[in-house]
């Protein structure tokens, strides 16, 4: 890719924090120098942020296409969708069928964009899965081409990309890891520990891993249960669905290794022995990956960092997102910690080139 890479970062739920990071996000000057942002959403919402985060000198332009966006630093490129009928009366921090349908359409506005090589990558800020789809099914269908509801963006994503393979990725640096299972019942979890989606997982990882420049990616697959079932004595899925997906993995070329007891896997990652872990379940994968990226500092009772970058791996066009919600109780305070929305712009720019985070010092 000869030109920086467009990157088009959707404004999430106008009623969460999502607008307050962009605008913030988009202070970065610097981020000018590693691509080129164009902001999916309402252009009122993020005039309405630059008041609250203190910046009413970053300027936003309205595009009607990404051809008309400046693409310079201090200037908010909007691709304006006229979606909030007045700021002034939308209420901030709460579930709305207007910041739903509001959250949907940037998404679904966005992929189309990406599809149609207008972007190079998108990027997604949280959106409330309670109010997409309240809209959706208050709307029933008529906005949304006749879909009334989704579990969330992943789901949306494979939709409109028509995907059937596809897993999450959550990176922090050089820790990524990827999820056989993510939005169900733990008890259902267990019950997807199966071979070919265990397979499937670890194929999707290694490619992804190949797509970011790491060329012989080492992919360590965590066990489901304590110590991996001990030989059958605390559980067999081991021994009949995950060790046949690796050897199923090595003999495809892939270098698969485990199954890894998983008290002790992601210090091993954190210190460099694998690219990336296949995770069983949504939790195995969230909990150390969020324990090392989100940091309290308890004297000052804030968020010292909220770093963590989610990843949707499969899709014929890139996804980048923040790890983290719609932040509705921080909304409209201006407070909001912009790191994960930075970090998952960064990921996108560095997968739309093809080469894959490291460390800090690269950033």
């Amino acid at each position: 890719m000869n030109q920086k890479p467009i990157i088009g970062i959707t404004m999430g739920d106008p009623a969460g924090n999502g607008p307050e990071i962009t605008v913030k996000a988009l202070a970065h000057a610097e981020l000018y120098d590693r691509c080129r942002p164009i902001v999916v959403g309402d252009a009122k919402m993020i005039e309405q942020a630059a008041g609250f985060v203190g910046r009413p000198d970053m300027r936003v332009h309205r595009c009607q296409k990404v051809a008309d966006a400046q693409f310079t630093p201090g200037v908010i490129d909007v691709l304006h969708l006229d979606l909030i009928r007045d700021p002034a009366r939308f209420a901030i921090g709460q579930v709305s069928i207007e910041g739903g349908n509001a959250a949907f359409q940037c998404v679904r506005k966005v992929i189309e964009l990406a599809m149609a090589g207008e972007v190079d990558a998108t990027c997604t800020n949280a959106l409330n899965k309670e109010a997409m789809n309240k809209a959706l099914e208050a709307a029933g269908g008529a906005n949304s081409d006749g879909y009334t509801h989704f579990d969330g963006h992943t789901e949306i994503y494979a939709t409109y990309t028509h995907t059937k393979k596809y897993t999450m990725m959550l990176a922090h640096h050089d820790l990524r890891v990827v999820h056989v299972s993510t939005h169900c019942s733990l008890r259902e979890a267990c019950d997807r520990v199966k071979k070919a989606r265990v397979l499937e997982v670890i194929e999707i990882a290694h490619k992804a891993c190949r797509d970011m420049g790491i060329a012989s990616p080492r992919v360590a697959v965590a066990g489901l249960n304590p110590h991996c079932g001990e030989n059958g004595l605390f559980g067999t899925e081991e021994i009949e669905e995950i060790k046949p997906a690796i050897e199923a993995a090595r003999a495809e070329g892939i270098d698969a290794i485990g199954p890894c007891p998983p008290d002790s896997v992601f210090s091993e990652a954190l210190g460099g022995w694998y690219d990336i872990v296949v995770c069983m379940y949504h939790d195995q994968g969230h909990i150390p990956l969020k324990t090392v990226g989100f940091v309290y500092d308890r004297e000052a009772k804030s968020w010292k960092a909220v770093e963590g970058v989610n990843v949707t791996l499969g899709l014929p066009i890139i996804r980048t997102s923040v790890d983290h919600g719609t932040g509705f109780a921080l909304a409209g305070k201006g407070t909001s910690n912009e790191l994960s929305l930075v970090n998952a712009i960064d990921y996108a720019v560095r997968m739309a080139l093809g080469s894959a985070p490291q460390n800090e010092s690269e950033k």
